[in-house]
């Protein structure tokens, strides 16, 4: 029996990352998972071996490409929330950065030449046009996105001096869980809508707040582009077998191609649940754009993706199934 090839996973131990995880073992490969268990938990590591480490160590990093002698890099391990990155900047650069560097030149020391890397549609930062297309500029209005746009620059010109070839996945808002509930969101703290819905459906919180409800849109609350999170995983063993067929580096938008509004995400929260979901109007935050929606075309033309779970209340019921299990109600 032939041996599964081997996929060093960075960050594998996160939301995304487990369930990139899952599909990779579904798909034929053998996914080891290096994180440093910040954000990650040890309990979302089902599919492979688990090397606790930090991008931030080189010498870490180099002993995990001797040993499992990778053919390629799926890279999630970054932080990612932007006010934090605003209020502390040099945590998000060295992390996020420089991390990024190292795995690049681990990856160079060691002859690997694939990756398919987390990237974000915060690299885009105001949008100029909606929906957002791949091509669009890229202008980071904050040290997040901005982190995120130096590690493509990295890649790109990794490829220039050392023939990597990369996939970059520009993720709209991830959402949901696994079907099956063996794994699912769990941030701390969390500052995701649709877990912080459900939290108060399971009476962990007194209330949702909604930031701001005169915006230029429908029933004036903000319209996000959700994507479940299983199809996002899909999207990086797309890429993966694109790349290993010989495709060029590209960047891709992940999202569904329309936007849900807060007020939406609540109602249909409280269908799926049941539950008095009370909630608090606040005024606006700084930053936030009336409307994200991803232009995807690229992605399902190139890399063959579809969405199989694009419809708002699966992505909550999946997300309420885990949450049920993994939280106990006040």
């Amino acid at each position: 029996m032939a041996e599964k090839p081997t996929i060093l996973v960075v960050g594998g131990a996160g939301y995304i990352g487990s369930h990139a995880c899952k599909a990779l073992a579904d798909a034929g490969y053998r996914p080891v998972v290096y994180d440093n268990l910040v954000l990650g938990h040890r309990w979302a590591v089902q599919w492979g071996p688990l090397v606790e480490g930090d991008t931030c160590d080189p010498a870490q990093l180099d002993a995990a490409f001797r040993q499992f002698s990778p053919q390629a890099v799926l890279h999630f391990a970054a932080y990612s929330n932007v006010g934090e990155s605003v209020d502390d900047p040099a945590k998000y650069y060295r992390n996020n950065v420089l991390g990024t560097l190292n795995m690049l030149e681990a990856m160079r020391d060691h002859q690997v030449k694939q990756l398919v890397f987390s990237s974000t549609c915060s690299t885009y930062g105001e949008p100029q046009t909606m929906p957002i297309p791949d091509d669009h500029p890229q202008n980071p209005i904050n040290p997040y996105g901005a982190s995120k746009a130096m590690a493509e620059r990295m890649m790109a010109d990794f490829e220039v001096a050392h023939g990597l070839r990369f996939i970059s996945l520009r993720y709209f808002n991830a959402a949901g869980a696994d079907a099956a509930a063996e794994i699912g969101e769990d941030h701390q703290p969390e500052t995701h809508l649709i877990p912080l819905v459900l939290e108060v459906a399971l009476g962990l919180r007194p209330h949702i707040s909604i930031f701001g409800t005169d915006y230029d849109t429908p029933d004036g609350t903000c319209l996000r582009d959700y994507i479940h999170v299983s199809d996002l995983a899909d999207a990086h063993i797309l890429g993966l077998r694109a790349l290993e067929r010989g495709a060029s580096s590209g960047a891709y938008n992940l999202g569904n191609g329309r936007g849900f509004s807060v007020r939406e995400v609540i109602d249909m929260a409280a269908k799926v649940t049941g539950c008095d979901i009370p909630v608090v109007e606040a005024p606006r935050r700084a930053g936030d754009p009336p409307i994200l929606v991803a232009n995807a075309a690229k992605a399902k033309a190139e890399l063959g993706w579809k969405p199989q779970f694009n419809d708002l209340e699966v992505m909550i019921r999946t997300a309420w199934h885990w949450m049920r299990q993994h939280h106990r109600p006040a």
